[in-house]
């Protein structure tokens, strides 16, 4: 279901459709393939995806925002089906976006990419942390800190939190058969946030723009690579 999804909403991610639009195009895509959007209605969050534009890093609200060109859009989208949740984002890109949006898009899904690496049984939590900031700030960029990964599998959000930052080799040993949600959240700017009168949207405080890339995925045995449950491109 998750293939299909993000196919389409990158089909529609395009200018002039608004958010609002695109938040019902994933509702009607969840429910007709058996599931159920996640968040909506999560602890009073009013729609089904989050959709997060420009310097908005995550949680944003859809609304009646046209998507415009050059915009750089974040779409976190959780389900539940047949018992089990999964989570995952990803950050498009809007008609012709500038350099530094589209190195930030590259970065923050590179330092996705080296956390799965990382992602392995006998390896410690901390070293997923450790390789998305030691990507991130390598490329230049900075790291959200308020904001974390975590568990998920017959809840949303289960332990462990997964933070973005920090040494390894520390915390508890990764396991076969953990499922875990992996999410950096990535700033052009300084790592600084907000949040909205809304109570969700959080924002980059200096107006920088934000990506955000995130799959779910099971700790695989023996220390081979991660199973990506929510991978789709």
């Amino acid at each position: 279901m998750v293939k299909e999804l993000f196919l389409l909403l990158k089909e529609n991610v395009k200018e002039g459709v608004t958010t609002k639009e695109l938040d019902r195009l994933a509702e009607r895509f969840i429910k007709k393939s058996g599931g159920r959007p996640a968040f909506k209605g999560y602890g009073g969050f009013p729609a089904s995806i989050c959709t997060s534009v420009n310097e908005v890093v995550i949680h944003g609200i859809p609304r009646n925002y046209e998507l415009k060109d050059g915009d750089i859009i974040g779409i976190d989208v959780g389900i539940l089906y047949k018992g089990y949740f999964t989570d995952t984002a990803y950050t498009f890109s809007v008609g012709k976006i500038d350099g530094l949006k589209e190195k930030l898009i590259e970065a923050t899904k590179k330092s996705l990419y080296a956390a799965l690496d990382k992602a392995r049984a006998g390896n410690r939590l901390s070293d997923i942390s450790n390789a998305v900031q030691t990507c991130v700030e390598s490329c230049g960029f900075s790291v959200v800190r308020e904001f974390c990964g975590h568990g998920v599998g017959k809840e949303l959000h289960e332990d462990p939190q997964i933070v973005n930052y920090g040494p390894p080799n520390r915390g508890p040993i990764l396991k076969a058969g953990m499922t875990l949600a992996i999410e950096p959240m990535i700033n052009a700017g300084a790592p600084d946030v907000a949040i909205l009168k809304d109570g969700w949207t959080v924002v980059t405080k200096d107006n920088s723009p934000s990506a955000h890339f995130e799959h779910t995925i099971a700790i695989a045995s023996d220390g081979k690579e991660p199973i990506i449950i929510t991978e789709w491109e």
